[in-house]
C-alpha cells in the first residue's frame, strides 16, 4: 500500500500550538520502524495546486492562506498561527490525500499519515484545519472522470462540519459522521448521516454506531451507481486517553473499528483511502501507536 506523508514539512510551533502537529514526524518514524510497508511505499506528498483547491474553497480564502492576510479572529478560529511553512504544509496535506486516493483506485488502498481536516469550510478554516483535503480529493477525481460517487466515512470524535457544509446538496457523495454529541463543534452541520454518541460511550456503543453508519453508507452505494471510492477519517481521538475526545473508547476498540471498516470495504470491492484525522492523547506515543495500527490494518487489504 502506498502511504504519503508531510513529515518533511512539519515545523516547530510555540507553546499550546504545538500538539496538533507534533505527532506527524513520530508517526512516520514509527511506520518505518515497523517495516510492514514495501520499499518505496512511503512517499513525501506532492503539493496540491491552486485549481485543485478551488473545487472546495473560495478564491478569497485560498489567497488568505497563501498570504497570511487573516484577521485576529480568523487566526483564533483556525487555532494555528500563520506562516509560509503552514501554507506549504497545508498544500502538501491536500496533495497527500489526492495521491492516496489515486493509489487506492489503482491498488485497492492508499493512505496518508495526516489529513482528514474536516473543519475547513469553503471560506474559512477552523479547529486546526486549513484546507478540506478530502473534499478537494474527491472533487478532483470526479472532474478527472476517475470517480462518480464516493463515500466519506468520518470516525473522528468531532463532527465533520466543514465537510458537511461544502457538500450540502451534493448527491454524488455520502457523508457519514460518527462523533461525540457534546464535543466540538457546538454548532453542527447536517451530514448525509450523523450518529451522535454521549460522553464515555465506550467500545460497545461506539462500534455499534460504526456498524450502523457503514451499513447505511453501503446501502446508499448499492441504491444506484455504486460508489467507487471511500475516504476514511480514522481519528484516534475517540480514545479514552485523548485530551479532546471524551468518548472512552479503548485502543482495542479503535483497532476493531479499523478491522470492521477495512473488511467492509474489501467485501464491497471498494477502494479505500484512510486519513489519520485527529489524535491528541496525553501521551503522544499512544496516538502514534493507534494510528500506526490503523495503517497496518488497512495495508493488509
Amino acid at each position: 500500500m502506498k502511504v504519503f506523508h508531510t513529515d518533511a514539512f512539519t515545523f516547530p510551533l510555540p507553546g499550546t500550538h504545538r500538539f496538533p502537529l507534533e505527532k506527524y514526524a513520530r508517526l512516520r518514524e514509527r511506520i518505518e520502524a515497523l517495516g510492514y510497508l514495501g520499499p518505496g511505499d512511503l512517499e513525501v506528498a506532492p503539493a496540491a495546486q491552486g485549481p485543485d483547491l478551488l473545487r472546495a474553497h473560495s478564491p478569497d480564502y485560498i489567497s488568505k492562506v497563501m498570504t497570511g492576510n487573516f484577521s485576529t479572529e480568523e487566526i483564533r478560529r483556525l487555532g494555528l498561527p500563520w506562516s509560509p511553512e503552514l501554507a506549504e504544509r497545508s498544500l502538501r496535506s491536500v496533495g497527500a490525500t489526492i495521491a492516496a486516493s489515486r493509489a487506492a483506485l489503482r491498488e485497492g488502498a492508499g493512505a496518508q499519515l495526516g489529513g482528514g481536516t474536516h473543519h475547513s469550510f469553503r471560506d474559512r478554516g477552523e479547529g486546526f484545519c486549513v484546507f478540506n483535503d478530502v473534499v478537494v480529493a474527491i472533487r478532483l477525481l470526479q472532474a478527472e472522470g476517475r470517480v462518480r460517487r464516493a463515500l466519506i466515512l468520518d470516525f473522528d470524535v468531532h463532527q465533520g462540519n466543514g465537510t458537511a457544509s461544502i457538500l450540502a446538496g451534493d448527491d454524488s457523495v455520502f457523508t457519514l459522521s460518527v462523533h461525540g454529541s457534546h464535543n466540538y463543534p457546538l454548532q453542527k452541520e447536517k451530514s448525509s448521516l450523523d450518529i451522535e454518541l454521549a460522553d464515555r460511550a465506550g467500545d460497545e456503543s461506539y462500534l455499534a454506531a460504526v456498524r450502523q453508519g457503514l451499513e447505511a453508507a453501503l446501502q446508499w452505494s448499492h441504491s444506484g451507481q455504486p460508489a467507487e471510492l471511500a475516504v476514511v477519517l480514522a481519528g484516534a481521538d475517540p480514545y479514552e486517553g485523548d485530551r479532546l475526545g471524551r468518548l472512552g473508547v479503548s485502543r482495542e476498540g479503535l483497532a476493531e473499528r479499523d478491522r470492521i471498516v477495512s473488511a467492509a470495504c474489501k467485501a464491497a470491492r471498494l477502494p479505500v483511502a484512510p486519513t489519520m484525522a485527529g489524535g491528541y492523547a496525553r501521551n503522544i506515543e499512544e496516538t502514534v501507536e493507534i494510528q500506526a495500527e490503523t495503517v497496518r490494518l488497512f495495508s493488509e487489504l
